[in-house]
């Protein structure tokens, strides 16, 4: 019957003008399409398709089946038909209006939700490649319209965060972005290839869309997207491919990232004319982020770089051996204090520091640290002290300034250990240095994450001294300005630990409160702490940023409280109880 009637609706059109078509015939083919279908009369419908007499009224009403059709392979994965609807697919992409094709393929991706989002995209990016191919005028902008509606519904996709998430790939994004670089290779390639019929306005708008398109993957999902090790695993992880063919893309449409990182950040940008500029600062500074970290910590494309800043690699690097072979002739701790009077020599390790927390090559930045350890142990004590003094106070960087507590502590230890007497690491010398260790910056109010690396060297610096120095023989001076210690360090720290745990305390309670409903809309989130919001991230890595951040206050506090019950020990014991301590 529903073949029937539609061979009667395409018989009363067959004899019309193209342009006589009416509202009401597009309905009924639609209506007995669909019925066709329902009904599974596949290959009746295809026979129709294929009949070179209904060219004219496939062409203009085809599109109209092609969401029945696309359904059925969504939801009859198992049917013994779906080659049928394959064939009618393929057939409907040649045949149609692009056009009108185009739009109601996009209208389709926009449908799902949930993990239907890739299984529709998947389905859907070869036959919309190949309608956007056919289209004759305006292909840049259909080309954004297309790549535009992709990554809105792949920004809804949560990012898989764990290597067991990345290979299973619940939802589909990494299968998506592997299929959306194949997407999007042949218009590209467009660009590149800039061929005699193309317009050149146009070439300059395809170039513009395909921009977009990089600046927002840069975003999403790579902004939040964790990578495998950079080993032999690297070339299995589809996210790193994807940004590899990403950063690739810019570079083919004469984007290249060295040229995007100088570029950004002045007054005129070479992409002023992009529709992307329009929005907030953020929203291109998280992209130019996203991509810095991909090049210079991930190592995708770095042989891009310019040879100029290769150079300076380079040159960093001969400088860092330079001091090493220099440093190797020279004894232990016979290097004088007064070296440091000259300004070259104090601003050597000053720029072994600058290597150290700025270069985004970590063989060079673990090769100065272990120069500046090495340069630490050529100084004489005077050398050593003067040093330590300068670095805590213009490092500002909480690694480096534990990096020097615990040299501290070593050089204690020695003059504990020997007969003479060492003035620069006990008595009245020492105090004045432990006066820069033993506090808090801002009281209170100190940021305890971002200084955790600091606060645990020096509570072990405390415990060390504590275990190590009788309040009877006092070589350190400590037992005299333990009150000082107490007011400026310890009473400080028990209640900025209180608070911190109590703010990240409410903001996980928070953040699960708040999970269903955020799970519901986007399954991405955002939270604040310590005034600085935490960037988009799924829910349950943003509790696991969370639960670490209280994991380091419960260690903080926990060698805090080992400290406190040595120190009143220590008061209130006997000497003889004392050798006990360990």
């Amino acid at each position: 019957m529903a073949v029937e009637e539609l061979q009667s609706i395409i018989k009363r059109c067959q004899i019309l003008e193209e342009q006589d078509f009416k509202e009401e015939d597009f309905g009924l083919f639609q209506l007995a399409g669909q019925r066709c279908i329902d009904e599974g009369h596949i290959e009746q419908l295809v026979e129709i398709i294929q009949n070179e007499k209904n060219k004219v009224i496939i062409n203009n009403m085809g599109w109209n089946l092609v969401g029945p059709v696309v359904r059925c392979l969504l939801w009859n994965k198992e049917d013994e038909k779906r080659k049928h609807y394959f064939l009618m697919l393929d057939l409907l992409v040649k045949l149609c209006n692009p056009k009108e094709l185009l739009l109601g393929l996009l209208e389709l991706i926009e449908e799902p939700s949930g993990k239907q989002i890739s299984q529709i995209i998947l389905l859907l990016l070869q036959p919309l490649q190949t309608v956007i191919q056919k289209l004759r005028n305006n292909k840049a902008y259909s080309v954004g319209l297309a790549l535009s509606t992709l990554w809105s519904q792949l920004s809804l996709l949560p990012v898989p965060y764990s290597k067991e998430q990345i290979q299973t790939d619940d939802y589909g994004l990494c299968q998506c972005c592997k299929a959306l670089i194949e997407f999007t290779k042949p218009f590209v390639e467009e660009v590149i290839n800039d061929k005699e019929n193309s317009v050149e306005s146009e070439n300059e708008k395809l170039k513009d869309e395909l921009l977009k398109f990089c600046f927002k993957s840069l975003k999403c999902p790579l902004l939040t997207a964790q990578f495998f090790e950079q080993s032999e695993e690297a070339g299995n992880d589809p996210l790193r491919c994807f940004a590899s063919e990403i950063i690739g893309f810019l570079s083919a449409i004469g984007h290249p990232f060295p040229k995007m990182i100088f570029n950004h950040g002045r007054k005129k940008k070479t992409w002023d004319y992009l529709e992307f500029e329009e929005e907030e600062d953020k929203q291109l500074a998280d992209s130019m982020a996203s991509l810095a970290y991909l090049v210079f910590v991930q190592g995708i494309s770095i042989d891009q770089l310019p040879m100029v800043l290769r150079t300076e690699e380079s040159v960093f690097s001969k400088g860092v051996d330079l001091l090493e072979n220099g440093l190797l002739r020279i004894e232990d701790n016979s290097l004088l204090h007064q070296y440091l009077e000259i300004k070259s020599f104090l601003t050597v390790p000053q720029g072994l520091v600058k290597v150290m927390t700025l270069c985004p090559i970590e063989t060079l930045r673990k090769k100065s640290l272990a120069m500046l350890q090495l340069y630490i142990n050529k100084l004489d004590s005077q050398g050593k002290y003067t040093l330590f003094r300068c670095l805590l106070n213009t490092s500002n960087h909480s690694g480096v300034e534990a990096f020097i507590i615990q040299n501290i502590k070593n050089q204690i230890d020695v003059s504990l250990k020997k007969t003479h007497d060492n003035k620069w690491f006990t008595g009245p010398q020492l105090i004045s240095l432990l006066d820069l260790v033993l506090f808090l910056p801002e009281g209170a109010e100190t940021d305890l994450l971002q200084n955790s690396d600091r606060i645990m060297a020096s509570l072990n610096l405390l415990r060390y001294l504590v275990i190590k120095d009788n309040e009877k023989d006092n070589q350190t001076g400590l037992w005299t300005e333990l009150g000082k210690i107490e007011n400026n360090f310890l009473k400080p720290l028990h209640t900025g630990l209180n608070m911190s745990k109590a703010h990240y305390e409410a903001e996980i309670k928070n953040s699960q409160e708040n999970s269903q409903d955020v799970q519901k809309s986007k399954d991405l989130c955002s939270v604040t702490v310590g005034g600085e919001e935490i960037p988009n991230m799924p829910p349950e890595m943003q509790l696991k940023v969370l639960h670490s951040a209280l994991f380091t206050f419960d260690l903080i506090e926990s060698v805090l409280a080992r400290v406190e019950e040595l120190i009143e020990i220590k008061t209130k014991s006997t000497p003889e109880e004392n050798i006990g301590i360990k």
